[in-house]
């Protein structure tokens, strides 16, 4: 299987409750993205620029971990400038990722369609 068929293959779910999602939503990407300095749309997801902030890697990673355990149909991707200057990090998933983050950045609630009392979607 290639890392494309087996991203493609991956439902837009989350195994977080909806009550979990809220309470842990500073420590996922909601909470990391506060600080980005950028945003820009790309095919499938989103690349936000971060400036240099003491910190700030071992936090990305942080929520990379918390978020690969409860959303693993997301793909990350980090990009460095020189001398430890910017950071760069691409989140992208299956068709409805982009539409899903958006939601979820909004501070909107997720899509009707995914809520229930069981996972969240994030």
């Amino acid at each position: 299987m290639s890392e494309s068929d087996f991203h493609m293959s991956q439902p837009i779910a989350c195994s977080l409750t909806q009550a979990e999602f809220s309470s842990r939503r500073n420590e996922l990407l909601p909470g990391l993205l506060g600080i980005a300095d950028s945003q820009e749309a790309i095919p499938g997801g989103f690349r936000w620029g971060f400036s240099k902030t003491d910190g700030l890697l071992n936090q990305v990673v942080s929520v990379i971990e918390a978020e690969r355990r409860c959303c693993g149909f997301l793909r990350f991707r980090l990009t460095f400038g020189p001398n430890g200057g910017w950071l760069w990090m691409e989140v992208t998933g299956p068709e409805g990722t982009q539409e899903l983050l958006s939601s979820l950045l909004s501070s909107a609630p997720p899509p009707s369609a995914n809520m229930n009392k069981g996972p969240a979607t994030c």
